[in-house]
């Protein structure tokens, strides 16, 4: 989950004001991360490259658990974590969305 050193801090900063009117795509029930959860976020992650997480555990270490879990199994970076609502990133390579080049100013 912690593959935020990739990023720099304008980079992140940029996602973050980016995600700030996203409301979450993904919604993790009482079933947790199941295979068709991760099939959705990965497509949304595709498509969107930025997207919102709701996460499902009420205590704290357990949504941290389940974020890592997340990340690792969709290969994405956590932009950020507020309560129960993360921040995924993954860069899409053959047809990017966001210009990360615009955080640098």
């Amino acid at each position: 989950m912690n593959k935020k050193r990739e990023l720099d801090k304008a980079t992140i900063k940029y996602l973050r004001s980016l995600a700030h009117a996203l409301k979450p795509v993904v919604r993790l029930g009482q079933h947790g991360l199941s295979d068709a959860v991760i099939k959705e976020l990965d497509g949304a992650l595709s498509h969107h490259e930025l997207v919102k997480v709701k996460l499902s555990e009420s205590e704290k270490d357990a949504r941290l658990e389940q974020l890592t879990k997340l990340c690792e199994s969709v290969n994405a970076i956590s932009v950020q974590q507020i309560g129960h609502t993360a921040t995924l990133y993954r860069r899409n390579n053959k047809k990017p969305v966001i210009e990360l080049s615009l955080a640098k100013r």
